[in-house]
Formats: structure tokens, C-alpha cells, sequence
């Protein structure tokens, strides 16, 4: 068998990937023709590409490389448990020390009685987990008709069936059938493109209540939980007003309804404590996690569940589970992961350092002409672009357009920030410097300059 290294012509390369690799959320035929950036090495927060490029990781991934690359710690516990372990199943009443190791260390950071875990291969698989769980939850208290879940348009929860109807992209229920039965969404806590003429306090308590509408409209005795990131990541980071979580609270704890705290990626350090719902101040029974769990270097998720929901789907047996659930390569490697964050102080470096340093840059950048509003919590950042600041108005262009163009120009400037439409984030490592911060911050500068120069050039900044 040929090996492919990383040595190969990047032409070849990309040809090899458009002739037999579906890429993810990617119209491939269009990406076969432009060719796929191939990444081949990484470290700290910069990966190199095929033509040797260095590019700073302003996504950490897709919001996963906590502790930063090249961590040869993490392949050295990942090749010392295939040697003594590389897999075995927790079906059939068996257990391994790294799923027992890593489940205690979990309940040990997470807050309030969050004791259980229940792992997944990815924070999809994860909240598919909790769609069952809650509803067989329900269904042992004797109340199998509470099976409606509540979630929000915008959020991202996966791309499964089930965590894909949880979520509510619509471009993701336009294909492949979803949402499925029993899964409804009320509006996103988004006052910059929503707020209209709301104050951001008024506005956070309105979209909460909408919570307790839907509650009324279905009737009590059919809502199971509701589900929802601290702050809305894959979404454009929309960071709700802080009127809202407390008064979600409220209304879960009226009503009694299970509250999912979708911490995938709020979850390990990015908003500066261990967990989003602690930044928050909200209370949830079950929390997903994933991404930063092990930095990425290995897939696995899971459920962090309260001791009342455990306590309750203990007495029955749970028909639910994945052959890689607690793998044992996986669950050494992420309890590697949280040593480095504890031991590394890297939840204060984010808290005391990184965001403070970062937040007086990032919010600078609020003078940009293409930059209407700038938000960010810990490491997680965004920039809502408009072509008229005081309105907070919308390009007449098709949303997205100009989005694209920032990010190309980024891409040129070798700097990897995303786009949501026309709102720019960042999510970089939690390791990230301040010397990082500036090089990042210059980067950016640049390819906004360059892009409001071609979004002038191409009569784009029109407003809706």
C-alpha cells in the first residue's frame, strides 16, 4: 500500500482529496475546484500548511484545541494505553480504569451534584444521549407524555437526527428530514440583529419568556427539558443579555422541567471557569461536553447527568449506548488534558490574562467601518459586521456575502477566523500569548482593511 506523506505536491494532494473525500457543512464540488488548504503540521496555537504557511488558529480547531498543539504529553499517554489497553467495551457489566478515572475527575469539577457520567464518541452522540435520556427520565416517573424538548433557532447541537433537530439551523432541517417528533424551538436571545428598539435588558427577559409561552402552549405535563448553550457558539457567538439566563432559570425551576446545558463548547476553560454554566450562573441537570474535554486530540463526548436523573434511569436498564462510549485510548488522553488545564493554570491565564489582554484589542475593533458590535466572554469572540453601525442594519447583499469576503481576506492573511453569516468569530486557544494576541489582532486589522476596500470596490456596503 502507497503511503501518503506529508511531503506529496499540494496539487496532488488536493486532487487526491476531491477525488474520494467528502468534506463536512461543504459543497464539495465547488471546494474540488478551488482545492482544500492542506494542513500538515501544528504546535502552540499555528499550523503549517502544504506550502508552508504558517497560520495562526483563531478557531483552536473547531473551538477544541484548549491547550494548544503539540502537546507530546498527550501522545505519550495516548501510545502508552494502546499498549496496555486499546479498547474494550463498557456493555456487559465490565469497566476499564481510564473510563472509571476520567467519570470521577468530571464529577469532581462539575458543579452543584452533576455526579454522573454517561460517555459518547462526540458532543452529538452526547446530546442524541439526552434526548432519550430525558424521556425515559420522564417516562420512570410515571409521566411518559413529557417528551417535547424545548431548544432555540440558531443554536448548534450536532449534526445527528437527533442533535440536529435539537439544534435549529435551518439549512440543516431543509435536508434529510429533520427536526424529528417532539422537538420545538423558540427564538434565539440575539438583540443585535433582533432587539429592535428593546433595550438588550428587556429584550433578554422577552425571548426568555418565550420559554414559558411554549410551556403554556403545550401544556406542563408535555415538556420534558429544555436545551441550551451558555453562549450560542456555532451560531456567531450570540452572547444573551444578562436579564436571560436568570430568568430561563426561573422558568425551568417553576415549571420543574429538566434544564441541558450544551457546554461543548463553553465547556474546559473557553469562557473562563471550568464550565459556561458557571459564567452564567444557571443551574442545569445535565451538561454535554465534548471538544474540550480532550483538547481534540481524541474524540469523546458525553453527559454529565444530576444525582436525581441518574438516580432515576439507574433503576431500569438503559437500552442506549456506542461501542466507543468511555473508550479507554480516549478517556486517558482527555484526563491527560484536564491534568495540563489544572496543573498549567490555563483557566486563569484565560481569565487573568488572555481575555483582558485580548478584550481592550477586540473591542477596538468596534471602529472598524465594517464592524457594527463586538462581544466576547473569555476566549469566544464576535464581530457583528453592518453597513450602518447606528441602525444595526443588514447588508442588502445576501447575508453571508460579505462575511465570506472578511474571511478569504483572513484565509490571505493566514489567519483562520470564521464567519456566521456577516458576524466574524474567534474561539483561539486557551494558551494563546498576549505577543499572539498582537499578531492575531495585526492580522485581522489587515484583512478587514483589505476587505472594506473590496466591499467598497464591489458597491457591497449597502444597507437592507
Amino acid at each position: 500500500m502507497p503511503t501518503i506523506t506529508n511531503h506529496m505536491p499540494t496539487a496532488e494532494l488536493q486532487a487526491l482529496d476531491a477525488a474520494h473525500h467528502m468534506h463536512p457543512f461543504t459543497q464539495n464540488a465547488g471546494l474540488a475546484k478551488k482545492g482544500a488548504r492542506i494542513i500538515t503540521r501544528a504546535s502552540g496555537v499555528t499550523l503549517t500548511d502544504s506550502e508552508g504557511h504558517e497560520i495562526i488558529d483563531a478557531m483552536a480547531g473547531l473551538w477544541c484545541v484548549n491547550i494548544g498543539y503539540g502537546r507530546k504529553e498527550m501522545a505519550a499517554v495516548a501510545a502508552r494505553q494502546m499498549e496496555e489497553l486499546p479498547y474494550y467495551n463498557t456493555f456487559f457489566q465490565t469497566s476499564h480504569v481510564p473510563a472509571i478515572a476520567l467519570a470521577n475527575r468530571i464529577a469532581e469539577l462539575a458543579p452543584g451534584d452533576l455526579n454522573h457520567v454517561f460517555f459518547a464518541g462526540s458532543g452529538s452522540e452526547a446530546n442524541d444521549t439526552n434526548i432519550r435520556m430525558v424521556r425515559h427520565y420522564w417516562a420512570l416517573k410515571g409521566k411518559p407524555e413529557k417528551s417535547v424538548i424545548i431548544s432555540r433557532k440558531n443554536a448548534y447541537h450536532g449534526s445527528s437526527m437527533g442533535s440536529g433537530s435539537l439544534g435549529g439551523m435551518a439549512a440543516m432541517h431543509a435536508q434529510g428530514g429533520m427536526p424529528i417528533p417532539d422537538i420545538v424551538h423558540i427564538d434565539q436571545p440575539n438583540w443585535y440583529s433582533e432587539g429592535g428598539d428593546q433595550t438588550p435588558e428587556d429584550f433578554g427577559l422577552e425571548r426568555a419568556r418565550q420559554l414559558e409561552a411554549k410551556i403554556k402552549e403545550l401544556g406542563a405535563d408535555r415538556v420534558a427539558a429544555f436545551i441550551g448553550e451558555p453562549v450560542q457558539g456555532a451560531g456567531g457567538v450570540i452572547v444573551p443579555p444578562a436579564t436571560y439566563w436568570p430568568e430561563i432559570q426561573r422558568i425551568c425551576d417553576k415549571y420543574g422541567i429538566l434544564l441541558i446545558a450544551d457546554e461543548v463548547i463553553c465547556g474546559f476553560g473557553r469562557t473562563g471557569n471550568w464550565f459556561g454554566s458557571q459564567t452564567m450562573g444557571i443551574r442545569p441537570h445535565i451538561m454535554t461536553i465534548a471538544k474540550g474535554l480532550s483538547s481534540g486530540y481524541a474524540p469523546i463526548g458525553g453527559s454529565i447527568v444530576c444525582d436525581e436523573v441518574a438516580n432515576t434511569i439507574a433503576q431500569d436498564e438503559f437500552n442506549h449506548g456506542y461501542t466507543y462510549s468511555g473508550h479507554p485510548v480516549c478517556a486517558a488522553v482527555a484526563l491527560e488534558n484536564l491534568r495540563i488545564i489544572e496543573e498549567e493554570g490555563i483557566i486563569d491565564h484565560v481569565r487573568d490574562v488572555a481575555h483582558p489582554y485580548l478584550a481592550e484589542s477586540w473591542h477596538a475593533l468596534g471602529d472598524h467601518p465594517l464592524v457594527g458590535e463586538t462581544k466576547l466572554v473569555g476566549l469566544m469572540g464576535s464581530l457583528a459586521l453592518s453597513p450602518d453601525k447606528a441602525r444595526r442594519a443588514p447588508f442588502a447583499a445576501e447575508a453571508g456575502t460579505v462575511g465570506y469576503i472578511v474571511r478569504e481576506r483572513c484565509f490571505a492573511n493566514n489567519l483562520v477566523m470564521r464567519h456566521v453569516g456577516d458576524r466574524m468569530i474567534i474561539s483561539p486557544p486557551l494558551v494563546i500569548t498576549p505577543a499572539q494576541i498582537d499578531t492575531l489582532i495585526e492580522r485581522a486589522t489587515r484583512a478587514f482593511d483589505e476587505a472594506y476596500a473590496q466591499v467598497k470596490a464591489e458597491g457591497l456596503m449597502k444597507a437592507a
